[in-house]
């Protein structure tokens, strides 16, 4: 359901409904934490598709009182006509810090040897990529 006309791509609207479920919101003082990097979380996937944002998450003031600082992001999917959301913090979701190779290292007494052993080192894992990435962290 929606709450808002701003939440389809269309005018097709059933106002006392989007009504109701504002009364309910309200009634229950839940306030909807904002998407951050979409309008729109559900395509019908027609010729001349209708969007709608179906999917949403919403808080009270006990879960604001406790989790203050939050972030809601949708994340992409080919699996369906909705899109996953994720709740984090405000940091968002802790991802490893890519490899960034620095000239200066190679000025260091010793980086040659070091290189040459992370190298030639044994590793448990037998696909190619992830060899490579595991030597280079």
């Amino acid at each position: 359901m929606i709450y808002k006309a701003s939440d389809k791509n269309n005018r097709n609207l059933n106002r006392r409904l989007m009504g109701q479920f504002r009364d309910a919101l309200e009634e229950c003082e839940l306030r909807e934490i904002s998407l951050q990097n979409r309008k729109f979380t559900w395509i019908n996937e027609r010729r001349n598709p209708t969007l709608a944002k179906l999917d949403r998450v919403f808080r009270n003031a006990e879960w604001d009182a406790v989790f203050d600082t939050h972030v809601l992001h949708a994340l992409s999917t080919s699996l369906s006509d909705h899109c996953p959301l994720l709740l984090s913090n405000q940091s968002g979701p802790r991802r490893p810090r890519s490899f960034k190779f620095e000239n200066f290292w190679t000025k260091f007494p010793g980086f040659h040897e070091v290189v040459v052993a992370a190298w030639d080192s044994n590793s448990e894992h037998h696909e190619p990529f992830h060899r490579l990435y595991h030597k280079l962290i």
